[in-house]
């Protein structure tokens, strides 16, 4: 059952396309969100939302009166017969039922209650109204992405929200991590239990580098046009214009690179002054964006890419031959251009529903990863108003708990004092990079026990917010950036998203390093890798040779675009990943500006939870059935999932995606921006999306200028946004942004400083107050805060430090228990595998 408006009608389409059953409430007027545009032909009704197609393909749509007894007991009746409430609108539900949060537990034992609010249900900021653009500016996204400073470091544009409604589908991704995990607990023989996410805290913890390098070494990041926010400013853009205004992008990750990007230059003669040489020692695998590159030769690099764009149009740019060399390019595509995309086709990335309303199918992204055994529900066209009302309140009720054989209750108690959902589960984890060992991260703290596989030719990307010299000591002493170490033991990015696991250094190109593997695999329930397609298949440990040795194993393998398909091995990192699913194109001022795009690995995250979600569900099916499977998750098809309103526009009303700076694009408001606050580069996010909400934001201003006849109604405020623009900075940028944000939430207004990851960590009450950050030890690094789970559930609460209460391991730290406990190797053995170089 789903009763939710635009913060969780993602967590219901999630559920539906894994094939649940769902049936959505609405109130007599139909949802709010059928109100959301575009709309077919430009023409406002709510049967024909392109949003509400898009977020609700595949629901039932029941009306209940939340003040009519006869709705509120059929709703109490149907509740009966669920698995999961999602509850995505507060009071709403409550009211709906008549019940609170507490006695819908106890009157549903056997349901998950996922709940879905804007702050947490208490805390200093509880009571705080949120948005879309509140959520990314105070949870800091926007203070990462915008545009470059001027040449004297000043900012002259306001930081970038990233498009479209990404802070709903952050805490949607997590919250339906959280309804599977507690759904395999109740099944294995637990209870139903309240599962919560709060999507400020979510939000927060979803940037990359500057909340470790914040908080491990002081040092703030610097957001760039369509790159990685960096501690100093480059002077080198990836992204390059070419003939017809259109841009591609490009990643160099190492001095290979750079020496590949001089030979195609060559190949097709583009003049460069690209250093051939090393200019400066890797010391390791660098994380896109942690630095370490010499600048004049990434300028050097950046100025062979402009030259090459500027000879080709969009069209002709020939980057499939740069990716054959091996470098890191991609179109920057509109969301659109996927669909004729033979690669996506041939996933079965899209599929075209048959829609009443229009008589003809549309388009949807309905897949983000592939199975063999599991495929995902298209679910059909979204529901008209009340079209399910018989069926779906005339259904008899059924047991809402179906145990699989075989399975054992989780009972051991975490730190926090409970089982956590995945105990028993083991994971050999060949997972790197963010995308897929951030996954694993969240299955660890949700109890399964992870053994990170490692060998020093090739290890995980260790150097990133690196601990400081002098510690932990000299962390608390500091009042500037601080000099990080450089052992790649001690890297805090890497204790972020490895937190929980063990470490096991194995050579598998070794026949001893091969046959330890498989051993391994023989114990382990789920085989989880980040490698390019076919890497563990070369390695003789691909998905045939794993169900010889466990016909039941879970294989699930993340790559940039996929293994099934035309692409082949395309080289894709976040930024490449973010420029081809229509990401970095979306966000923005308004064309010919550059796109903004992201100014972190943004699908590294929404990779690694879609990740975790595929291996969760792959978990509940096979306690159902008894199968394993083979999964085929593509870090692009996460990004394209999240496309389809533009989709649904293009196809519709032949309409191309158009960015539109900080401006709401689909959801009338006015004013909707960041405006400049005292101070430097200080912003305010300010949204207002009626009329009252306007009177109370103007009650606030008090200036005769917002008693202007321009500004009356929404229609004319949106009219005239340039000139209410200019009044509301002229207005904001003389005020403390603190300040300000207080008083218009005081007064019921949107409201929220683009919190930068010091603000988040020195001056977020809220954030402390629901703990979203979790004091771990590792066994060099020291103790350091990380970054908890942000879904909190009351039965089975996660720990980011998993059953082993640890930090990231050092590598190979686990060998001794991995070989020694887990397999039984003597430790004169062990100690052979050291000296022959196999561990």
């Amino acid at each position: 059952m789903e009763v939710a408006d635009e913060r969780a009608e993602y967590v219901g389409l999630m559920l539906r396309s894994l094939g649940a059953e769902v049936v959505k409430i609405e109130p007599p007027g139909g949802s709010p969100t059928r109100g959301i545009g575009p709309f077919v032909d430009d023409r406002p009704d709510p049967e024909q939302s392109l949003h509400f197609w898009s977020y609700n393909r595949g629901k039932q749509s029941i009306i209940l009166d939340p003040g009519d007894a006869g709705d509120r007991a059929a709703l109490r009746t149907l509740l009966a017969s669920c698995d999961v409430l999602v509850d995505g609108a507060g009071a709403l539900t409550a009211e709906y039922l008549g019940l609170t949060t507490d006695e819908i537990v106890d009157h549903y034992p056997a349901l998950v209650h996922a709940r879905m609010t804007d702050f947490g249900d208490d805390g200093p900021w509880s009571h705080f109204l949120g948005s879309d653009l509140v959520h990314l500016a105070l949870g800091g996204p926007m203070s990462n992405c915008g545009y470059d400073p001027d040449p004297d470091g000043h900012y002259g544009l306001a930081p970038m929200a990233p498009q479209l409604w990404h802070s709903y589908h952050i805490a949607g991704d997590q919250l339906v991590m959280g309804i599977l995990a507690a759904l395999l607990h109740r099944d294995r023989g637990g209870s139903g239990q309240l599962v919560s996410c709060a999507i400020h805290e979510a939000v927060a913890k979803n940037t990359e580098l500057d909340l470790m390098n914040w908080v491990m070494r002081r040092a703030e990041m610097l957001r760039q046009t369509a790159r990685h926010a960096a501690e100093q400013v480059t002077v080198s853009p990836t992204i390059a214009h070419t003939q017809d205004g259109r841009w591609f992008t490009m990643t160099l990750l190492g001095q290979k690179d750079h020496r590949a990007l001089a030979a195609f230059l060559d190949d097709h003669g583009i003049p460069h002054d690209i250093a051939r040489e090393a200019t400066t020692k890797e010391v390791g695998r660098q994380i896109p964006g942690s630095g370490g590159a010499d600048p004049m030769a990434a300028a050097r690099a950046a100025d062979g890419l402009q030259r090459m764009a500027r000879k080709y149009t969009y069209a002709d740019f020939p980057w499939r031959d740069a990716q054959k060399v091996g470098l890191v390019c991609a179109p920057v595509r509109k969301p659109h251009e996927n669909l004729a995309d033979e690669h996506w086709q041939a996933r079965g990335t899209f599929a075209r529903a048959e829609h009443p309303a229009l008589g003809r199918s549309v388009p949807y992204p309905v897949s983000k990863w592939v199975s063999n055994v599991t495929g995902w529900s298209t679910g059909g066209w979204s529901p008209r108003l009340g079209e399910h009302q018989d069926t779906a309140l005339g259904r008899s009720v059924r047991p809402a708990v179906t145990t699989p054989r075989g399975v054992v209750p989780a009972t051991r108690p975490s730190r926090r004092g409970l089982p956590l959902p995945l105990e028993g589960v083991r994971i050999l984890d060949f997972s790197w990079f963010l995308a897929s060992a951030g996954a694993t991260r969240f299955l660890s703290a949700l109890g399964a026990e992870s053994l990170k596989v490692e060998w020093a030719a090739h290890p995980d990307t260790r150097l990133g917010a690196m601990a400081p010299v002098g510690g932990r000591a000299a962390r608390a002493a500091a009042t500037g950036p601080l000099q990080g170490v450089t052992d790649p033991d001690m890297g805090g990015q890497f204790n972020n998203k490895n937190a929980g696991k063990r470490g096991l250094s194995l050579n598998v190109r070794d026949p001893r390093g091969l046959d330890i593997a498989r051993r391994l695999v023989s114990i382990s329930d789920i085989v989880a890798e980040g490698f390019s397609p076919g890497v563990m298949k070369r390695w003789g440990l691909g998905y045939d040779e794993l169900c010889e040795i466990r016909p039941d194993i879970i294989y699930a393998q993340q790559s940039g675009a996929g293994e099934l398909g035309t692409f082949g091995r395309l080289r894709v990192v976040g930024p490449i990943a973010a420029a081809l699913s229509g990401a970095t194109e979306m966000s923005g001022l308004p064309e010919p500006a550059m796109p903004a795009g992201w100014g972190y690995s943004y699908l590294d995250w929404i990779g690694a939870y879609s990740f975790a979600t595929a291996m969760l569900a792959a978990l509940y099916h096979r306690d159902r059935t008894g199968e394993g499977q083979w999964i085929d998750s593509s870090q692009v098809e996460t990004g394209i999932f999240l496309t389809g309103v533009p989709l649904l526009d293009w196809d519709v009303n032949g309409r191309a995606w158009q960015r539109t700076g900080n401006r709401s694009p689909l959801k009338p408001a006015a004013p909707h921006g960041a405006y400049r606050a005292a101070g430097k580069d200080r912003w305010i996010a300010i949204a207002c999306f009626d009329d009252e909400e306007w009177a109370r934001l103007a009650g606030q201003v008090g200036e005769e200028w917002t008693r202007d006849p321009r500004f009356a109604t929404l229609a004319s405020r949106l009219a005239h946004q340039d000139e209410l623009d200019d009044l509301m900075t002229g207005w904001t940028s003389t005020q403390d942004a603190y300040q300000l944000m207080y008083r218009l939430q005081t007064a019921g207004v949107r409201a929220g400083v683009c919190q930068t990851a010091a603000d988040r960590c020195e001056r977020d009450p809220q954030l402390d107050h629901l703990q979203w950050l979790t004091e771990l030890a590792g066994t060099k690094i020291g103790t350091w805060p990380v970054p908890e789970m942000p879904i909190k559930m009351s039965a089975t609460p996660p720990y980011i430090g998993g059953y082993l209460d640890r930090g990231a391991p050092n590598y190979g730290e686990d060998n001794e228990y991995v070989l020694g406990e887990l397999l039984g190797f003597a430790t004169r053995h062990i100690k052979e595998l050291a000296d022959d170089g196999v561990i």
